[in-house]
């Protein structure tokens, strides 16, 4: 298997995809390398629209191609919904600009419900719409709910007009795309009705007379919207999921669609590792090199490190996406992991980089400055990491206890369609969903120092959650909880990254469990530092910290795959 490299648009050659495929995401790239990188910082400095970008895509089909199902692709075989070539396109559009995956990613947000649907006019008008070049958004959040969907004043009231359905009335906020889509999935509910049965997910067309678009609620290229809907005429065949079913079309349609932010912040971390690489090696302090200092390259290491672990992780995780079934959902713990985990390590790495080049992050002719300002949007962008977190601790006793056997999942790179992201079912169960052996996976790396030692803290969070497991009153502390919950996320995310430890070097994988173990340690102290901890807890806490195996060798080897990135990638001009 080929050695896993940071994204090079000059070298870029997908052969793991078929020709199509590749020939889009290459003239993607060109797109963006023939406008270069003075328009390209331009452009996001004055807060410009990105209707060249949506021009683009309309002309060459992109969204088309990359987010219509094969059962609505009317013959074309190029078309598709897969996790794998949809991660790629999401990684190389925040390669070059969060605002351009922005735009993909809420036309794929857009697009879940209907999909979901059983509503075949609104699928057929969905494939028509994006062949023709629109773009979608997703109306679920509210100023005064956010994003909770048991929380809605988007109210539909029964209508007596022929053809007319509900006359539906209400704001939603923070909606990109929303002054372009052409078509809006709206969550509301109707006036005639209590509890989830009243629940409806619908379209809305933003062209319409009674859809009226208040406000760009941010300064920047995005367009995060607000619009009203002022007695919009909802047809049946406008009408996608009513009671539960709008429920859980809500909540499924985050599992596929906020996947991308984690290959969003992979994208936008690479960039801004070029730019940092080359510019530290090359300037000169009190006669040195900035990267003969040590504190650089244990920076430059510990973010190279965790770049590639976000890479590693990522790539994983869409293996079990596209390999889920409704017998197999495990992705369900992975994706939140992608979409707080990731991203958060993303914030981590910018951080570490810009420690670095210091106030050269802050000038305007670098990429670097979009980035450390654009970073952190992706974790919030989930409604906080803490919302995912609370999620992922659903599953941690059956992670952590309850082991079945699976068929192994194979690396899912093949050209097919993932069905099953629109048939998940109700979006409930996750304390049912099984995973498989961790400690086999751990176990068979203990020849590499770190990862045994990191196993070690592993085992001993097992200990915790036997031995000293939060008390009544502790599972009411959130605070406590998360926690334990980012202490279970390091388990996890080590796991996955040990089912891709083929595509580095043993050194790599030795440096990249060098910062598990230092990350474990510091929530292990947090743990000891909580109010409501315990005694017993407390001194399992201390028990748990390490210091990671130190070896010259092994961060040597890791900076040269480091400094081979000098100079390697520069936007032309």
């Amino acid at each position: 298997m080929a050695h896993l490299t940071l994204f090079d648009p000059a070298t870029y050659d997908p052969t793991q995809f078929d020709d199509e495929t590749r020939r889009q995401l290459r003239s993607l790239i060109d797109w963006f390398e023939d406008r270069g990188k003075a328009r390209l910082l331009a452009d996001d400095l004055d807060a410009v629209w990105t209707s060249d970008f949506l021009d683009f895509v309309a002309k060459e089909k992109l969204f088309a191609t990359f987010s219509t199902p094969a059962a609505y692709a009317d013959g074309d075989s190029d078309k598709r919904w897969d996790a794998s070539r949809n991660a790629a396109l999401s990684e190389i559009l925040g390669f070059y600009g969060l605002s351009y995956w922005y735009a993909w990613q809420v036309t794929v947000l857009g697009l879940g419900p209907i999909w979901m649907s059983e509503n075949e006019e609104a699928k057929h008008r969905a494939a028509r719409a994006l062949n023709g070049g629109s773009v979608m958004a997703f109306g679920l959040s509210e100023r005064a709910h956010g994003a909770d969907v048991y929380s809605t004043d988007m109210l539909l009231r029964p209508s007596a007009e022929e053809g007319i359905e509900f006359l539906a009335s209400g704001e939603k906020y923070y909606i990109g795309n929303g002054n372009v889509a052409g078509m809006v999935s709206v969550f509301g509910r109707r006036t005639d009705r209590d509890g989830p049965d009243a629940y409806v997910f619908f379209v809305a067309d933003s062209s319409h007379p009674n859809y009226v678009l208040r406000d760009n609620v941010i300064h920047g290229q995005m367009f995060v919207s607000t619009f009203t809907l002022e007695d919009y005429p909802v047809r049946a065949e406008d009408t996608l999921h009513t009671g539960a079913d709008a429920f859980s079309a809500a909540l499924n349609t985050v599992n596929v669609g906020k996947f991308n932010l984690c290959t969003g912040s992979i994208g936008i971390t690479e960039h801004a590792f070029y730019e940092s690489i080359t510019h530290a090696h090359n300037r000169i302090l009190y006669g040195n090199r900035v990267t003969e200092f040590p504190h650089v390259r244990a920076s430059f290491v510990d973010a190279y490190s965790r770049l590639i672990a976000m890479k590693l992780f990522s790539g994983r995780a869409v293996d079990y996406f596209r390999s889920a079934s409704l017998e197999d959902r495990r992705y369900l713990l992975f994706n939140p992991m992608t979409k707080a985990k990731v991203t958060s390590e993303g914030e981590t790495v910018v951080r570490l980089l810009h420690d670095v080049i210091a106030a050269k992050g802050y000038e305007k002719n670098t990429y670097f400055r979009e980035a450390a300002q654009m970073i952190g949007t992706l974790p919030k962008l989930e409604g906080t990491v803490h919302v995912n977190v609370a999620l992922m601790l659903k599953f941690m006793p059956a992670y952590m206890f309850a082991p079945m056997d699976y068929p192994d999942v194979e690396t899912r790179d093949d050209a097919s369609d993932d069905a099953f992201f629109f048939a998940q079912g109700p979006a409930r169960g996750a304390g049912k969903v099984r995973f498989h052996d961790w400690k086999s996976t751990y176990e068979k790396f203990s020849h590499v120092p770190n990862v045994a030692r990191f196993y070690e803290q592993a085992s001993a969070l097992e200990t915790f959650l036997t031995d000293t497991a939060p008390d009544e009153s502790q599972q009411e502390d959130l605070d406590f909880l998360l926690n334990v919950g980012h202490l279970f996320s390091l388990v996890v995310y080590g796991h996955l990254i040990l089912e891709s430890a083929e595509k580095v070097s043993t050194e790599l994988l030795d440096q990249i469990f060098d910062f598990q173990i230092r990350d474990f340690s510091g929530y292990a102290v947090a743990l000891h530092g909580k109010p409501s901890s315990t005694e017993a807890q407390q001194a399992w806490a201390l028990a748990a910290i390490r210091k990671p195996v130190v070896d010259l060798a092994r961060f040597d080897a890791v900076w040269s795959e480091v400094v081979s990135y000098d100079g390697a990638y520069e936007m032309r001009g």
